[in-house]
This record gives structure tokens, C-alpha cells and sequence, in this order.
């Protein structure tokens, strides 16, 4: 499958696409209203970065208790159920005078809900599409995140100053609202990919046996560290340009679009392998000169470059699903989701504390330095395991190396 006509061909691919544009768009817009809402309140860069990126920080905890649920609930009744619990916390959200460890306790829940959310959703996009299908889709899915985080950013800062920071989180909530309604009446119905009850249990049984090979572990934090380290730079967007945030994270998001675009559609599968390692370089690279605190159109520049880099992911998302049997590949999926998006907490609580002593634009970069370090040793490691055996490829008669 090489052509985006034929992707929106595909039965149920259109209906899963408009559910995850209508999730994006909930999640960005309600994001930024959060963060700039808690930093007037707080002005703590640490803080502001918590609530925006909390969720991600809370899918941990879905990933390590409730990730067996994404092979075995109803995909249609679980997309439908999980974008209606988003609505209603993003509304519980825009409650005036709830107290900051109120607003903490939902951003967890809301981080527990989105790591099975992302498992469900990942997992039937590679059931309804063929195999050679999954890159170009998942790019596609990447291209209508980019589209709908340009889109909600903007719309979300203009919301915030006209509407207000609470009335943008009613929007983002109907939004939500409005991604389970094309779930419920756009999906078909289809019985679980695996049997048996969701548990604590065979979660970590099933992520011991992802975590049990070597190329997929290496695929794992290859997915989960850089990139999660460079949205840790993401996070001080708002502290960094409180007036200009949402075009920081506009140019963030138009950037991923280029790179999926070019990535997904136009990379032939023979250079795909060769490209990963440069991408996540160029992830980080730009974000070195926030050192020197570049001017606003610098900046907007400086992050659109870096991530194009972001398309590094789809590499290694392909890698992952030649890694893994069929019957486990929603968990693996959601696994990866809920281990990236738990790193980018991380590294979000990270650069809000390095912020504090220091400033955003120093955290930025000691963030952005991590990341290439990272990058780095991965490849590092990778070549040094697939060494002995193109040793012993070369060693063996008859046998050749290529």
C-alpha cells in the first residue's frame, strides 16, 4: 500500500482517523488552557509543565496494571467509553476554584484512561489495515496529529485570551464529546483480539515477553527516550514565551508533519533503517543554541527543524511490528505509547526542575544534550550486538555478509 487513496479505501480507516483528529484536537486545546491556566495561578515553570504534560506522566501506572485491557475489550466500545471519561474529567477540569491537587488527581486518572486509549486505537489500526499498510497509516494518523496540534494550539491561544482558560477546557471537552459520537456510529463492531479477562497480571506477563528480546528492547527506548527527552524542551514553551507559547508549539507541530509526510509517503523501504539515527539527531541538534535564547523567529525556526526528526518514530514503530507476533501486537503498541509518553512526563518534570534553578532556555538544551547522548549510545549498542553475528555471517563458507 503506497498511495494515501488507497489507505482511505481501506473499510473503517476514515472513521479511525476522524476519532483520533477529534482526540488530538480535545487533548492540545485542553493541554494549553491547563498550562497556562496553572502557571498565572502558580507561575512555576515546574508546575505548568506537570499539568500539561501529567497525563503522559500518569500512563505508567496503565502501562504496568491495565495494558492487557487493549487485546481484550471491544475496540468500538473502548474508543467510544474513553473519549467520553476524556470529556467529562476535561470538564471537571474547568471547575472554578479547584484546588492544584484536585486538578492533579484527574490528570492521572486522565493519563491512566489514555494509556489502554492508545493500545486500543494503535492496535486496531494494524487489524484493519494489511501489513504493508501500517507505516503509510500510522504516518497519516502522525500527519492529522501535526494538522490538528497546529490547529488546536492556535485555536487553543485564542481561546484562552478571549473565552478564557476555563472556557477553552469546555471546548476541548466537547470536543472529546464529539470523537465518541464518530467512535460509536463510525467504527463497526468487532470481537476483542484475544481472550480472556484484562489483568494486573497478564499485563506484566505479556510486557515480560516484549521486554524479553533484545532488538525490542533496544526498539523500546529508541521509541521512548529521545524523543521524550525533546518534548522535555516542549514543556518550557510556555515559561520560555508565555505571550507566544502556542506558536512555539504550532511550529513543533508543522514540523512533524513535514518529516511524516516525507517519511511516510516518500522514503523507500530498502533506506528506511539507515535514516533512524539521523532523524533523532536532528531532533535534539537545534535545541543546543536555546542556550543563547534565541528571538521569537529564530526560535519558531529552530523548533520546526528539529521536529522533522520527530518522523524517527515511524521507523522505529515499523521495526517494533516485524519484532512482534501478531496476537500481542495491540499491548506492544500500547506498551510503546504509554512508555513514551510516560518518558515525556518525566522529562517534562525534569526540565521544569532545571528550569527552576536555572532557566528555560538552559534546561532546554541540557535536555536537547541528554537526548543526542542517548541516541548515540542506542546505536552504539545496536551495532555492537549485530557484530558477532556478521562476524560469524563472514567467518562461514557459502554464506555472505549482505
Amino acid at each position: 500500500m503506497r498511495t494515501y487513496r488507497e489507505l482511505f479505501r481501506t473499510p473503517q480507516f476514515t472513521p479511525l482517523f476522524a476519532t483520533g483528529a477529534a482526540h488530538v484536537a480535545g487533548s492540545t486545546t485542553s493541554g494549553l488552557a491547563l498550562g497556562s491556566l496553572v502557571y498565572a495561578t502558580t507561575e512555576s515553570p515546574l508546575l505548568a509543565a506537570l499539568s500539561m504534560f501529567g497525563p503522559s506522566l500518569a500512563q505508567v501506572i496503565g502501562a504496568t496494571v491495565l495494558m492487557s485491557a487493549a487485546d481484550r475489550l471491544p475496540p468500538r466500545a473502548a474508543t467510544t467509553g474513553m473519549a467520553l471519561a476524556f470529556g467529562a474529567v476535561t470538564a471537571l477540569l474547568a471547575v472554578p476554584g479547584l484546588p492544584l491537587p484536585a486538578v492533579f488527581a484527574i490528570i492521572l486518572v486522565k493519563g491512566m484512561i489514555a494509556a489502554v486509549g492508545g493500545g486500543v486505537r494503535y492496535g486496531l489500526l494494524n487489524e484493519v489495515l494489511p501489513k504493508d499498510g501500517y507505516l503509510l497509516g500510522r504516518s497519516v494518523l502522525n500527519m492529522c496529529a501535526g494538522l490538528m496540534q497546529i490547529g488546536g494550539y492556535a485555536l487553543g491561544g485564542l481561546l484562552v485570551a478571549t473565552l478564557s482558560a476555563r472556557g477553552t477546557l469546555l471546548v476541548a471537552a466537547a470536543l472529546y464529546l464529539a470523537g465518541a459520537a464518530v467512535a460509536r456510529f463510525g467504527l463497526a463492531r468487532r470481537p476483542p483480539r484475544a481472550a480472556g479477562r484484562p489483568s494486573a497480571a497478564e499485563t506484566w506477563r505479556i510486557n515480560a515477553v516484549l521486554w524479553s528480546s533484545g532488538p525490542r528492547r533496544r526498539t523500546y527506548l529508541a521509541l521512548w527516550v529521545p524523543n521524550g527527552l525533546v518534548v522535555g524542551c516542549e514543556s518550557l514553551f510556555v515559561p520560555y514565551a508565555p505571550g507566544h507559547a502556542g506558536l512555539l508549539f504550532a511550529f513543533a507541530a508543522l514540523g512533524m508533519l513535514v518529516g511524516d509526510v516525507v517519511t511516510g509517503r516518500f522514503v523507500p523501504q530498502a533506506r528506511r533503517g539507515r535514516l533512524a539515527t539521523p532523524l533523532q539527531l536532528l531532533l535534539a541538534a537545534p535545541y543546543l543554541l536555546f542556550a543563547a535564547r534565541p528571538a521569537l523567529p529564530l526560535a519558531f525556526v529552530l523548533v520546526l527543524l528539529a521536529s522533522v526528526g520527530f518522523s524517527a518514530s515511524l521507523l522505529f514503530q515499523e521495526r517494533l511490528m516485524a519484532l512482534t507476533p501478531d496476537g500481542i501486537t495491540g499491548q506492544a503498541l500500547g506498551l510503546h505509547s504509554s512508555g513514551m509518553l510516560t518518558m515525556q512526563g518525566v522529562s517534562a518534570a525534569l526540565a521544569g526542575s532545571l528550569a527552576q534553578w536555572t532557566s528555560p532556555g538552559t534546561a532546554m538544551t541540557a535536555m536537547a544534550a541528554a537526548s543526542l547522548a542517548v541516541t548515540l549510545a542506542l546505536t552504539a549498542a545496536g551495532r555492537r550486538a549485530a557484530g558477532p553475528t556478521r562476524k560469524e555471517a563472514v567467518d562461514r563458507p557459502g554464506v555472505s555478509p549482505s
